[in-house]
């Protein structure tokens, strides 16, 4: 393998010299940095990287933590951040909650880490983030320095939702919330119960936990309950599968006996029977929106300025009445 040593031999200058010339750097000659490069590419010289990083304390490394691979949530996200990443000298590990990966944070193993798992303390992100190692955030609201947090507009889907269900004549209407450490899904029922309560409605709230079968337990619980609601809004589109899945089992009818909403828009959404009803998360674009704030202050030293990112609701079978024509996206 060649090394410096080999260039300055062959070229007749000093160790310092080449140094200065492959790195740009120093007070030699222009005549002199030529003929080392010129040496260099003569002798098929490559740097090391890995020292070249070391010296830097830079490892070129984005680590994305995240809770999980289960489910249909993150694909897009992470999609999205490997197309920006693409575009960088970066390099993209994915590590889900596991012992590792909590080593590959807490030691920095990273040059700086988009965190989407809300199992991680946010006391730990706070003891972490600096200067040197800044952290993005997906499933927080942190106001601290070096943590960015890039977030979506929960409280302005959840209100169309809401909007969506009254304007149908529904005023029975119920909510089945995800983790109750999620803020995402604190913000959707803070803002459904609060919509709930400008309308002089009390909705009541039935815990689920973002899973399939949750929202399946949600739904028979309501049902055995014998006080249907008419409208039930899930905080993500798992639960709502699975509330839909009991209703079927109950010979309810969606649209027709409860209108269902879900949150997310993953691909099935569109496939089941009836079609979901959801708000449209562009997730792709969440996903690279996240990567471009960290590149940004991994390369400028500042954070974008950025809002929370839009969503929208799509009105599809499950919660358009017979009577209500669909949008023409209802199966987009």
């Amino acid at each position: 393998m060649v090394t410096i040593r080999d260039i300055a031999k062959r070229a007749g200058v000093s160790v310092t010299a080449v140094s200065y010339a492959l790195n740009n750097t120093g007070t030699i000659s222009e005549e002199t940095r030529q003929r080392i490069l010129k040496v260099a590419e003569e002798l098929n010289y490559h740097p090391n990287a890995f020292a070249r990083n070391l010296k830097r304390r830079r490892s070129l490394i984005i680590g994305v933590f995240i809770s999980g691979f289960a489910g249909l949530f993150y694909e897009d996200i992470l999609d999205g951040i490997h197309g920006v990443i693409l575009n960088t000298d970066y390099e993209l590990i994915v590590c889900p909650s596991t012992p590792t990966a909590c080593r590959v944070l807490t030691q920095r193993q990273v040059d700086g880490a988009i965190v989407f798992d809300i199992r991680i303390p946010t006391k730990t992100l706070l003891r972490l983030a600096s200067e040197r190692f800044p952290i993005v955030a997906m499933d927080r609201y942190v106001t601290a320095p070096f943590i960015t947090p890039v977030l979506i507009d929960n409280a302005y889907g959840t209100r169309q939702v809401f909007h969506h269900f009254y304007e149908q004549g529904a005023r029975r209407i119920a909510f089945v919330e995800g983790s109750r450490d999620a803020m995402d899904n604190a913000e959707r029922k803070r803002t459904f119960l609060e919509e709930g309560k400008n309308h002089g409605l009390e909705i009541p709230c039935f815990q689920g936990d973002f899973t399939e079968r949750s929202g399946y337990e949600a739904a028979q619980q309501i049902i055995h309950s014998g006080e249907l609601p008419e409208a039930v809004f899930c905080a993500n589109d798992q639960m709502a599968m699975g509330f839909l899945r009991a209703m079927r089992e109950h010979r309810l009818r969606c649209p027709d006996d409860i209108l269902l909403v879900g949150f997310d828009d993953i691909i099935l959404a569109r496939y089941i029977q009836p079609s979901l009803s959801t708000v449209r998360v562009a997730r792709t674009l969440w996903g690279a929106t996240a990567a471009q704030q960290l590149i940004h202050i991994l390369t400028e030293g500042t954070p974008l300025e950025l809002g929370r990112l839009p969503v929208e609701l799509v009105v599809r079978e499950s919660s358009c009445r017979n009577d209500v024509p669909l949008p023409s996206e209802a199966h987009q």
